[in-house]
């Protein structure tokens, strides 16, 4: 990967004038001077089964994606008290967040598919260079815990060393960090993520894995597994579940099979106060959940407010991010972005893909889905496949665009009245991206040569003279520019 000099320029432009913008946020850019840009792209697979994963990597191959993030793969709940099992709906007879709620850590369940299943994934994933990662959650097991599996509590030496000592006390304030970190979260009651004992039966799973070929993970509820210098719970005498797990440290007789320079890993540190971004860093890449909300925010009100957008409202170096427009907790949880559209999604898709950091992911909502109309489900079955718009033209160039722009500084250029964003990839490639819902006259300072230049999917014409791009976008549009002659 090519290291830049200089990796982002914020303007705020009208006709005729350039304004430094400021960043009002309490948020602030960091310095990322020197740092090697981002080239991966996630697809997120949410409750797709193995087999449906493998049966559709020929699409997520010409799609531009790079790593396919799987659901969790441990062993898990299938009924609850008021569910008595055996269904196969996302959200119905049977839920997609049984997969959330561990009863064993071994390799296979009922919603995704089996150990061998997740080898032949991998193996023919392989083929077309794409990376599967795996979500993992050590965190907390089911709610009904009398489900928990025997092997898993003889391994931890009893039932009661597999929590906490406060692992039932429910989080009241998630800015406490004992509480946080300890705490039973929703019901779920946390594990003694400090026992060592834990800590080798989590790593025979995590290094299953491995050897099945996954290349990666997402940590599920990584900010409730507490850092080194976080308050001890009396069950823990030190807490360093991440340097066991990163391979830094063993526990027991267990380590990491192999190091975590050939991993793909990052932690789900939803952004809040009193959360230690920086010091979790130091282990994995983290979720930009600020970023996403402020998107979501920008695209909901037509307006971009730049000095949200064009920084990445993390403390954390932006190369080390994973960066979304929504997540399947934002859509699932209260659905709090289902009412955007797919068009919107895929402009926010563009927004993120086109720049230089962070690794961008695409959440794949559920086949037959319409959040804005309040048909959540779609077909509501585990296992299928989501809706199209992973594979939708304009994702597909945005993709590719970042493939292109490879190793590339980025400048970020915003209108006045708030309705374009202009993605600039050193003098190579411009990304356009109107949120409003009307045609809007562009007129935009920008890095591209004087020429013309032509969006390969619409065919609308651009022009480029005196430094200044011009041109109309379409109502809730995107372009792709790419250098080079229309004629």
């Amino acid at each position: 990967m090519m290291k830049i000099q200089h990796y982002l320029t914020i303007a705020l432009l009208g006709l005729g004038s350039l304004c430094t913008l400021s960043c009002t946020s309490s948020k602030t850019a960091p310095d990322v001077h020197d740092q090697v840009t981002n080239n991966d792209i996630i697809l997120h697979a949410w409750c797709w089964s193995f087999n449906t994963i493998r049966e559709n990597l020929p699409d997520i191959a010409e799609a531009g994606y790079t790593i396919v993030q799987t659901p969790p793969a441990q062993l898990c709940i299938t009924e609850t008290a008021d569910d008595p099992g055996g269904g196969n709906q996302l959200f119905g007879h049977g839920k997609w967040y049984y997969h959330y709620q561990p009863v064993d850590w071994k390799i296979g369940n009922y919603q995704v598919g089996t150990a061998r299943d997740l080898q032949e994934l991998c193996t023919e994933a392989k083929k077309y260079g794409i990376r599967i990662i795996v979500d993992v959650l050590p965190n907390h097991t089911a709610i009904d815990d009398t489900q928990v599996k025997p092997a898993l509590d003889a391994a931890v030496g009893g039932h009661e060393n597999l929590y906490h000592a406060n692992g039932r006390t429910e989080i009241t304030d998630y800015n406490d960090r004992f509480q946080c970190t300890t705490g039973q979260m929703g019901g779920l009651p946390d594990v003694n993520t400090e026992n060592p004992a834990f800590q080798s039966y989590f790593l025979h799973y995590i290094n299953q894995l491995i050897r099945c070929g996954v290349r990666g993970f997402r940590y599920d509820t990584a900010k409730h597994i507490g850092l080194p210098s976080d308050p001890k719970d009396e069950k823990s005498p030190q807490n360093n579940f991440w340097p066991v797990v990163m391979g830094r440290e063993s526990a027991l007789d267990s380590s990491l099979c192999i190091t975590t320079d050939s991993l793909f890993i990052y932690g789900e540190v939803l952004q809040d106060r009193n959360v230690k971004e920086t010091e979790y860093a130091e282990y994995m890449g983290l979720t930009a959940s600020g970023l996403g909300w402020d998107l979501r925010r920008d695209i909901d009100s037509a307006n971009w407010l730049v000095s949200d957008v064009a920084l990445y409202c993390h403390p954390v170096e932006p190369y080390k991010l994973v960066t979304w427009v929504e997540s399947h907790d934002t859509y699932c949880n209260d659905h709090e972005s289902a009412h955007l559209s797919d068009q919107q999604i895929r402009l926010g898709w563009v927004y993120l893909t086109c720049r230089a950091f962070g690794t961008p992911l695409f959440y794949s909502r559920p086949a037959g889905s319409d959040g804005p109309a309040g048909n959540y489900w779609g077909n509501n079955v585990v296992g299928a496949r989501g809706n199209d718009n992973f594979k939708h033209p304009l994702v597909k160039a945005a993709n590719q665009f970042r493939h292109w722009m490879r190793g590339l500084p980025e400048t970020v250029y915003f209108s006045e009245e708030g309705a374009l964003a202009e993605v600039c990839r050193g003098k190579t490639g411009v990304a356009l991206i109107n949120i409003q819902p009307n045609k809007v006259t562009v007129e935009l300072p920008t890095t591209l040569p004087d020429n013309e230049y032509q969006d390969r999917m619409t065919g609308k014409i651009f022009n480029v003279q005196d430094g200044i791009l011009r041109g109309e976008a379409d109502p809730l549009s995107a372009y792709l520019l790419v250098r080079h002659r229309v004629r």
